[in-house]
């Protein structure tokens, strides 16, 4: 059985495939053009200071982004 958790939620280091991208209409098409898309493997990597942005492996390049933007993206463990 896998867990589901948001992007924003994973533990540093921690990683898992994209299970679902969700949220409004200005944030969806930004996260599907950076190359974040159902079934793709992503990595929390480190946190900025306060927590925001945040940084992302994905599809071998890193990828900063706000927490909030992450809490749209769901992914399996």
């Amino acid at each position: 059985m896998t867990q589901q958790t948001t992007l924003n939620a994973l533990p540093i280091g921690a990683s898992g495939r994209v299970t679902a991208v969700k949220g409004n209409s200005r944030i969806t098409p930004r996260i599907l053009v950076l190359g974040i898309i159902l079934g793709v493997h992503v990595q929390l990597i480190k946190s900025a200071p306060f927590d925001d942005p945040i940084e992302v492996s994905v599809r071998g390049y890193s990828l900063a982004m706000r927490r909030s933007e992450a809490a749209a993206i769901e992914v399996a463990l």
